[in-house]
């Protein structure tokens, strides 16, 4: 992220609360504020970060971009 208020942080900030919504929190009924901590927490680290694609990385998840990393590095590129 770039310096403080940035209006392209706030951009990415809104775009991912969006999306948490509209996938996740509206398609839950929670009893507690702990359950649904539980399950946002959940859903960002086994969906969100791991799978999503990016643009700013050829359109690879992050967990494919770092297999190729790691076979570039392994390779000596």
């Amino acid at each position: 992220m770039s310096r403080r208020g940035s209006r392209h942080d706030a951009a990415v900030a809104a775009s991912l609360f969006q999306l948490l919504k509209r996938e996740r929190i509206r398609r839950q009924r929670y009893l507690t504020r702990g359950a649904a901590r539980h399950d946002v927490f959940d859903y960002i680290e086994r969906f969100y970060n791991p799978t999503r694609k990016h643009t700013n990385n050829g359109t690879l998840s992050p967990v494919d971009y770092e297999g190729r990393e790691l076979n570039l590095k392994k390779a000596g590129i």
